[in-house]
């Protein structure tokens, strides 16, 4: 797929079939991830993939939401914090930026290989750490439910380029 088509074709997806997902698709997936660039390539991410079903139902204590049991994949991104780049002026962490980008590198592989998912950040990432042993150094930030999407792509709403780039100065 063209880069363009595959950045206008990706969408939050709420709603996914009933089906499973090749294994194979979750490895591209998680490849997609592991080679994404990060600072001084340190490369302070791990990734929990949740499919049996007693765990898929943990998400639930985390993340209330009903749509989510829908997806039959989920991957909890985490950011070890003892692993990521500092800056040395101020000491700002790297380490949400080096999961974001290597987030936004697996939801646009899925889009690709005909899945769909959506960023869900708002939830307990206190509990999800307790339910699926995540060391206390390693922080969950995104869960990125997978499947096959179970609704169409609605139209997207954008800003226009004019409103939101600067030439030289802001």
């Amino acid at each position: 797929m063209e880069f363009q088509n595959l950045i206008k074709n990706r969408f939050s997806v709420r709603s996914f079939k009933n089906t499973a997902i090749e294994p194979a698709k979750i490895n591209m997936i998680l490849e997609a991830g592991r080679l994404a660039p990060s600072a001084v390539n340190f490369q302070p991410w791990h990734f929990i993939v949740v499919q049996q079903t007693e765990n898929l139902k943990k998400i639930k204590a985390i993340y209330p939401r009903e749509w989510i049991t829908s997806a039959p994949v989920l991957i909890i991104a985490c950011s070890d914090h003892s692993k990521s780049w500092k800056r040395r002026l101020d000491g700002k962490d790297s380490a949400d930026i080096d999961i974001s980008i290597a987030v936004d590198h697996m939801t646009l592989q899925a889009v690709e290989i005909g899945l769909g998912t959506c960023w869900v950040c708002n939830f307990d990432a206190k509990k999800c750490s307790e339910l699926f042993n995540i060391p206390e150094h390693i922080e969950p930030v995104v869960i990125l439910p997978l499947g096959y999407p179970d609704i169409s792509a609605p139209e997207k709403k954008r800003k226009p380029l004019e409103e939101i780039t600067h030439w030289e100065t802001f």
